[in-house]
């Protein structure tokens, strides 16, 4: 039963229609329960993620188009259906990004915000989440200080704490290892923070942009910015003479070269270039490609399906490679332990606080790399 009787039938929500470089904010139909192991919850907080500006850009999403947009979430349940028996009216709760499938040892679920029928998106004020019990991740209460001064460092759990987490992990890093990490958004924050958390012996940042640099230097990475005169693998090997340990993709297939423009592969092959013998490299940055084009994904053929990358380097160095979709569910508690113990604050990569008009001018502020994270609050 709805936790306020008084719910309006409409919300507020962000919609992609197909249309590059724009979105907009509708009225929606407030949600409702449709499987008995669903649950409705009350939206506090979202955000904006790198991984939606794939959509914004025109390169990936579902052809049934109008969807919502947004897969990280925060908020308070405010109705169960009867199958659900670990959750009550109240609890709060985060929203992964990629939610439970129903299924024992899930592989792939089907994500909010990407354009399914059974998942929405979570830049709204209200959002079904199927199989909640497995989905929803419980924020314990502080009895001191209770929860709301940090609900956006719970809020980076639902993915860039998570995935930044998990690259590392897919890199097979241990204590002691240095670390080049390519990319300074918040996936890549999110992993130096990671590795300095889990004992890095040194972090490498690499990014074009300067004030993402500064703020990975404020965490206490190195800093290494690339441009036309400045190779960031020979900055690297310059004070790494042997390599580093670990070499981290965060920034998938829209990877830029110095002058600014796409070049497919360019980060894959600085990973194997700059790690060093018997080392590891993790690509965590989202790789789509070959696909056609449709109403959802009107560039999606202008991304190839293969990015070359020399096969005899990645063999004679005898590196260990990792890759894929992060579930936060398989390490979610850890993480939110780290948070509840105040031993990590992610939210420090958050920029700018908008309520949901904003977001269309958010969208192109960060696209346009004016926002590092973004994060939308509702009353």
């Amino acid at each position: 039963m709805p936790l306020n009787a008084t719910l309006t039938a409409t919300m507020r929500a962000v919609a992609w229609f197909g249309q590059p470089y724009n979105v907009s904010v509708i009225d929606a139909p407030v949600p409702s329960i449709v499987n008995q192991t669903d649950a409705i919850v009350r939206i506090t907080t979202s955000a904006i993620c790198g991984s939606d500006l794939h959509f914004y850009h025109g390169y990936t999403g579902s052809p049934d188009i109008p969807w919502g947009l947004g897969h990280e979430a925060v908020g308070y349940v405010s109705e169960v259906g009867s199958a659900v028996s670990s959750l009550q009216l109240g609890d709060y709760v985060i929203i992964p990004d990629n939610g439970h499938d129903g299924h024992f040892g899930q592989q792939h679920p089907l994500s909010f915000g990407s354009g399914s029928p059974n998942y929405g998106g979570l830049q709204a004020e209200y959002a079904r989440v199927p199989f909640a019990d497995q989905t929803l991740i419980p924020i314990p209460f502080n009895n001191q200080t209770g929860n709301a001064t940090k609900e956006l460092d719970y809020l980076m759990v639902s993915d860039i704490f998570s995935t930044g987490w998990q690259a590392l992990t897919y890199s097979g890093f241990e204590p002691g290892d240095t670390v080049a990490i390519f990319g300074a958004g918040p996936v890549g924050l999110m992993a130096a923070y990671s590795a300095m958390l889990r004992g890095a012996q040194r972090v490498y940042s690499i990014d074009q942009v300067p004030s993402r640099l500064d703020l990975a230097a404020s965490i206490g990475a190195i800093p290494i910015s690339f441009n036309n005169t400045s190779d960031p693998v020979a900055q690297i090997l310059a004070q790494e003479p042997n390599g580093v340990t670990r070499a981290i993709d965060c920034v998938g297939f829209e990877a830029v070269n110095a002058t600014g423009h796409r070049e497919d592969g360019i980060v894959p092959r600085n990973l194997v270039a700059v790690a060093a013998q018997q080392g590891g490299i993790a690509i965590a940055g989202v790789y789509t490609g070959g696909e056609n084009s449709t109403r959802g994904a009107p560039l999606a053929d202008t991304i190839p399906a293969e990015v070359p990358i020399s096969i005899a380097s990645l063999w004679g160095k005898a590196l260990t490679v990792g890759s894929g979709i992060v579930l936060p569910l398989e390490h979610a508690q850890a993480l939110v332990d780290l948070v509840a113990a105040d031993r990590a604050t992610p939210s420090f990569v958050v920029s700018s606080v908008i309520d949901i008009e904003s977001v269309p001018e958010y969208y192109r502020r960060y696209s346009e790399h004016l926002e590092l994270k973004v994060v939308i609050r509702f009353p």
